[in-house]
């Protein structure tokens, strides 16, 4: 039995991963899950309201995280220098994360009700990205075209590095970046 409650959290991520993936996302159980990781299913349940939210745990801290990497970028910078900045911050989470990354989105890519829910998470963190840029002074229209292709660049990057593991995200990022500013004829 796990001892912790970040321990019994951790355990049940991790069979959620393994059975989503030998079995299928909706031919898994939270019973399941539970019994694999060693707890209850009412532990289950204490941890995540359901099984699809065991794969995005953890988006209101990346939310926190990019909102204040945002505000911490120093004057100066044009918006999408001011995005790259913040994900570049925020993307050591990703890294530090990756044994677990690497299969979500394996499996979320396999299974649409999954999609939906990225696409969903997708949104709530573009529009935080949005108002971060708006309380630099960006304004509206710039801030929201700005927060919606800089995070359409860290999509990128970031299945770039699950892709190709022997560069950094922080590599990844750069590269799609200047990648942008070539389309954009800045670069």
């Amino acid at each position: 039995m796990p001892r912790s409650g970040a321990e019994a959290r951790r355990r049940l991520q991790q069979a959620a991963l393994e059975l989503y993936r030998e079995r299928g996302f909706d031919q898994t159980t939270t019973a399941e899950i539970a019994a694999r990781a060693g707890v209850n299913e009412r532990t289950f349940f204490r941890h995540f309201p359901n099984k699809r939210e065991v794969l995005f745990d953890g988006e209101a801290d990346l939310r926190a995280a990019l909102m204040e990497a945002v505000a911490e970028v120093p004057d100066g910078l044009q918006p999408l220098e001011v995005l790259l900045c913040a994900f570049q911050k925020a993307g050591r989470i990703l890294e530090e994360n990756r044994p677990f990354s690497e299969p979500r989105l394996a499996v979320i890519a396999a299974t649409p009700a999954l999609r939906e829910r990225e696409l969903a998470k997708a949104a709530w963190l573009t529009e935080a990205v949005a108002e971060a840029l708006r309380r630099r002074g960006v304004t509206g229209r710039l801030a929201d075209l700005a927060a919606h292709t800089g995070w359409a660049a860290f999509h990128q990057a970031a299945q770039a590095w699950i892709d190709d593991p022997s560069q950094s995200l922080d590599a990844h990022l750069r590269q799609t970046f200047d990648d942008l500013r070539t389309l954009s004829g800045a670069g």
